[in-house]
């Protein structure tokens, strides 16, 4: 076999291989009636940049001069939260949403062209989820088809240090904490002045749907007087932050007051005293040389 074919083959093999990778990525849902959506199965995105969930449908009866109700849902079943909802009337170049609409999300697609992708703005670490768009011919009843398979949207985030602290005791021993957050969650790492120092997770900073984004780790054995440094990473970015163990207190003197102070107010208060004795002095003589001199009249 000649090299030009070997290549041939290699770069068949190649375009396949993405033509299965593009397919694998949609989820298409329909029914007997004729109606059908097709989604993508997972979308990710970046903390703090939109992100668009695609969806597209079509039905054998659908008519460009119906009123159609759009909505798309975060989650399945009764727990599930209407994200966005609008209605585009015949006629009507735009779908209007309702007027307590979340201004983050809006339609990006246009349902005269059967499409309902929407945009989510300022994507965050908690729009992580499944989504499912549902489309409703309005007038007409039980014409609404709504995607079965949803669309996994994940959300990623780089390494954020949320918290750097010390706690413990002189007698027990110091340990530093160190609260992160990112998606992935982030690989932490601590440095001490010269080298790397070993770390163990303590567990999730918080509880809620977010706490898979969150960790704490910790540095035990940290010695008062020294520098150092935790460092969380992910394949989106480094953050580090350093933190400086102060030396303890020494214990206060007798009082609350340093010996020196101590010193310092005794000898105030002895010169007040001898003031004191020499006053009374000076009037016990003056007043007997008076009364001499009486005597002597």
């Amino acid at each position: 076999m000649s090299c030009r074919l070997l290549r041939g083959l290699i770069m068949d093999a190649r375009v396949l291989v993405c033509l299965l990778l593009s397919v694998s990525g949609e989820a298409l849902s329909s029914t007997d009636d004729g109606w059908f959506t097709k989604v993508q199965a997972e979308v990710r995105g970046i903390e703090g940049y939109p992100v668009v969930l695609p969806c597209t449908f079509g039905h054998p009866q659908h008519s460009q001069h119906s009123s159609l109700q759009l909505l798309w849902r975060l989650g399945h079943g009764q727990g599930a939260a209407v994200v966005f909802r609008c209605t585009s009337r015949a006629g009507a170049p735009t779908c209007e949403p309702g007027p307590q609409q979340d201004q983050r999300y809006r339609l990006e697609g246009n349902p005269r062209e059967h499409d309902l992708s929407l945009r989510i703005n300022s994507a965050t670490l908690q729009d992580s989820g499944r989504y499912y768009c549902r489309v409703e011919v309005q007038g007409r009843e039980h014409v609404s088809f709504e995607d079965k398979m949803g669309t996994r949207l994940r959300v990623e985030a780089p390494p954020k240090i949320l918290d750097l602290s010390v706690e413990g005791t002189e007698q027990a021993g110091y340990r530093a904490l160190c609260g992160v957050q990112g998606s992935p969650l982030p690989d932490v790492q601590w440095f001490g002045p010269d080298d790397l120092l070993e770390g163990s997770l303590v567990g999730p900073l918080a509880q809620g749907s977010t706490s898979q984004y969150h960790t704490v780790s910790q540095l035990r054995e940290v010695e008062p007087g020294q520098q150092y440094t935790c460092s969380a990473s992910n394949p989106l970015g480094k953050e580090q932050a350093t933190l400086y163990v102060l030396p303890p207190r020494p214990p206060p003197s007798v009082g609350g007051a340093s010996p020196p102070l101590l010193l310092l107010l005794s000898l105030s208060l002895g010169a007040k005293v001898l003031l004191l004795v020499g006053m009374w002095v000076w009037m016990v003589q003056g007043g007997a040389l008076q009364g001499g001199s009486s005597c002597w009249k």
